[in-house]
């Protein structure tokens, strides 16, 4: 099997997919590096971080990762050539899980959301008796649909990743599934336990993005065992 892979090509792909997922998460702590008003509950709690971002830090946020979360998902491409010559099926499925990402990753999911934070600032500033439940209402209508549809296809993409490296459909020791994005945003939410700091927040807004640079570089860094095998 490993005859039919090319990893020249694959380790090219994992190297652009961490400079990807470097992008989309410069563009998250751009978005993320605040702190909330602890006197808020809720959903306005957790807006209020985003109240005194600038116009340029969310513009540079939303284009980071219109530009770099289909990257991402181009790149993810690697895996699917670590899984097609041993299983057809798992590397269609996870391919289907891939496309969706792609489609409403970055327009879908990223762009709306950087744009209902853009709202909400400025429906504050205009009336904020009325700016939370207009700005919930703009989510329902223009982010909702896109992100369940996003969710559904990352998660197809996390299922098939998982099992076709558990069940020892790639080259990798079938421990390596850990490197798959999940994992890295489950060790990455484990910051939400330490006191709230910019910094913290920043990180824990580029989860997935952080998930995506644990697995390109988890699995570059192990490709070496992959080729022994």
């Amino acid at each position: 099997m490993n005859k039919e892979l090319d990893w020249p090509r694959i380790a090219h792909l994992m190297k652009i997919g961490i400079a990807a997922s470097m992008m989309v998460l410069a563009g998250d702590m751009l978005l993320g590096w605040g702190m909330h008003d602890a006197a808020k509950q809720g959903l306005e709690g957790f807006l209020s971080a985003y109240l005194n971002l600038s116009d340029g830090r969310i513009f540079w946020s939303s284009l980071l990762g219109l530009i770099g979360i289909p990257l991402e998902a181009l790149c993810s491409f690697a895996v699917y050539r670590l899984i097609v010559p041993y299983s057809s099926r798992m590397a269609h499925l996870y391919r289907s899980g891939i496309l969706g990402v792609l489609a409403f990753g970055g327009c879908g999911v990223h762009v709306p959301c950087l744009a209902s934070v853009f709202f909400y600032k400025y429906m504050m500033a205009a009336n904020s008796e009325t700016a939370l439940d207009v700005t919930v209402r703009f989510g329902l209508y223009f982010l909702l649909p896109s992100m369940i549809l996003f969710f559904i296809f990352w998660l197809v993409h996390q299922i098939a990743h998982i099992a076709a490296f558990s069940k020892g459909l790639t080259p990798y020791p079938k421990w390596c599934w850990i490197f798959c994005p999940a994992v890295g945003m489950a060790l990455t939410m484990l910051l939400k336990f330490f006191p709230e700091t910019p910094l913290r927040n920043a990180l824990t807004a580029g989860w997935i993005s952080i998930g995506n640079l644990w697995m390109f570089g988890g699995l570059l860094a192990t490709m070496k065992k992959a080729k022994e095998k």
